[in-house]
This record gives C-alpha cells, structure tokens and sequence, in this order.
C-alpha cells in the first residue's frame, strides 16, 4: 500500500511517517501542502489518503475531493487540531473515513491505518465483481450445464443473471416450469428473466438477437455461457448462434455441455467444482416436474458426469466449457493510454477472473 501523507507541520509530519513505515508492505510519500500532493497523487499514484484539513493552497477536504475525482474508492483520514463539531460534519459530509483530533499517538495512527488497508482491500475487491450472464433455451439448461459454476461465481462474489429464452411448455406446464426456474435462481441469489418464446421454434436472428442485447445492455456483463452449436437440439443451436452475435462486445463467452450435446462438443476448459455439486443438485432437484421423465437429472447421473471430466480439470468434479471467445488480454487496444490506476484495475480483474474461469 502507498500512503500519501499531507501535513504542513514538518514535525508531525516526520512522526507520522516514522510510525507508518513501521507497518510491513507500506510505503509513504510525505508531502508538505495540498497542491504538492494533487501533484505527486497523478503523478505516482496512492492507495490511502492521510491530510491535515487545514493546508496552505487548498484543504484536505479539497484535496480529498479533488483525487476522489480520478480514484472515488481512495480511502481518507483526516487530522485536525481543532476537534469541533463543525469541523466532525464537514468531513462526514464529504465522506471521509477517518477522523484523527491531533495530537495522535502511535497506537492510533497504526490502528487508523490497518482499517484504512482493509477498507483499500475491501472496495478494491468490490470494484473487480463481474457480472455473469448465462444463456439457456429452456428451464434448466444453465442450470444442468453449469450450475456448479454459477454457485462457484456467487461465492466469489460475483453478480449472476440467468436468461432462459422460453417457459418449456413442450416438456411440462409453462407456469409450473415458470415457478421452479424462480425457486432456482432464488436458491442461488440470482437475477432471472424468463422470456416467451416458443419452444422448440426458438430463431437464431430476431427476436432472439433482440431479447439478448437488451439483456447485455441491461447488466452488462463481463462473462457470458450459454449453449455450445455442437447440439441435437434446434433450440440450443439456435440460442447459440444468437448469443454469439448478441454478446459480441462481451470480454468472454463461453458453451457449456447440454445432456443433447453431440460428439463434437470439444472443451479446452475444465472448472472444478467441488464444493458446489451438493448445490447444483439443489438446483436441479428445483425442477420437480421433470424428474423420473429425463434421467440425466438424476443425482447419480449428474455426479458422474462431473466426476468423468474431472480426469481433465483436477479435483474431484468438473464442468466443461468451450471457450469460443477470451479477449480480455484486447480491451483497450487502440483507446488512449489508461492510467496507472485503470492499468491495476484491470490487472486485477484478469487475475480473479482467470482464477474463477480457469
């Protein structure tokens, strides 16, 4: 963590950043005014903010705001001499962190800034939260293909919507189907839009095309899975092809198995999934109406399918993915140079993306 200390008494200054520098994997950059640090703030970058509120040039309340512009989860503490009321809701109202009345002893400027690291960690694991969108023709097609991987994406974190195209009304009641698609993404804390179109007469071009843009415009997501194009069934490769034009902006985008898939359904991925398969069976046994009529929702089945890829993947479990498209490593190209922060951002959105993928 690199803390930029602003404090215009030379002497506190020197203590302040003696005692901070006695925490591990912190660097500190002392500056003496506001205008000196706005500059060293764009010019090498901080990760924690540490002002007096009272500065030649400018206040740390208006140094607060004027980095918060370029980085708004930049944490604060602010130290004052003057411990007024006045002073307490002036930078409550601008949102800063923490409040230190001078003089501050060492305990406290060590405590102040080990919550002000976790509160760093904190919104940076926040800000790299992707968002998951997964693909199905009918009720329970992402939740048999990767049911585990969407438990896996909730643990982490990470926001999962679930678009199912039609309500299956050639395999059972549309409204009774309707009703478990519901209690499986609520299982899970996931978003679901249910669509109406007719089963087994699904498009590959409008209004399928159409359903999923306003979809993707709606949630934006980072991640897309739906069906692969190597499937016996019309719907699935529909779904497929219109997917594949719907989300052409989307970093990535992925096909999972369906029990319909044929033999040239060819993975490059294997996620394991362990500790999620007792969930993918919750969500499976969701659909109540479709047990006893297609076996390949049985526990049995289903558990042996995972264990099957797994010889692929490591652990005990797996769901395989073809990866039609992983363009993370291009976004950007061609733009304007992203700052140093918009750099370590999307490092490290590649990083916990690839550990969640791969």
């Amino acid at each position: 963590m690199r803390v930029l200390v602003v404090e215009d008494d030379p002497d506190l200054a020197e203590y302040a950043s003696a005692v901070l520098r006695r925490h591990d994997n912190v660097t500190v950059e002392m500056t003496f005014n506001g205008r000196m640090a706005l500059e060293s703030f764009h010019t090498r970058g901080a990760d924690i903010l540490i002002t007096d509120i009272e500065l030649p040039g400018m206040t740390g309340i208006e140094l607060a705001t004027s980095i918060r512009l370029t980085d708004p989860d930049m944490p604060v503490a602010m130290m004052t001499a003057h411990a007024s009321v006045d002073y307490a809701v002036s930078a409550l109202r601008n949102q800063i962190d923490e409040f230190l009345v001078k003089p501050v002893s060492a305990a406290e400027f060590r405590s102040t800034l080990l919550r002000l690291i976790e509160l760093r960690t904190a919104r940076n694991a926040a800000a790299v939260r992707s968002v998951v969108l997964a693909i199905g023709a009918h009720p329970d097609d992402v939740e048999i293909g990767v049911g585990g991987l969407l438990a896996a994406h909730r643990a982490a974190g990470d926001s999962v919507v679930i678009l199912t195209l039609c309500r299956g009304d050639r395999g059972g009641s549309g409204e009774h189907r309707q009703h478990e698609s519901l209690a499986a993404a609520e299982l899970i804390g996931a978003r679901l839009f249910l669509e109406d179109l007719e089963d087994t007469k699904i498009s590959p071009a409008d209004p399928t095309v159409s359903i999923i843009e306003r979809i993707v415009d709606e949630v934006g997501p980072s991640v897309v899975y739906t069906h692969s194009q190597h499937d016996r069934h019309q719907d699935h490769r529909a779904v497929h092809h219109a997917a594949s034009v719907a989300t052409r902006r989307v970093p990535t985008l992925a096909c999972f198995q369906s029990p319909s898939a044929t033999v040239d359904f060819h993975p490059n991925r294997f996620v394991p999934i362990d500790g999620y398969t007792d969930t993918k069976l919750a969500l499976l046994a969701c659909f109540a109406t479709q047990s006893g009529i297609r076996d390949y929702l049985e526990p049995g089945f289903v558990l042996a399918t995972a264990r099957y890829w797994s010889r692929f993947g490591g652990g005990t479990s797996c769901e395989p993915l073809e990866v039609i498209r992983d363009t993370r490593g291009l976004i950007g190209s061609g733009a304007a140079e992203p700052s140093r922060s918009s750099r370590a951002h999307a490092e490290l959105v590649t990083s916990v993306a690839e550990e969640v993928i791969s």
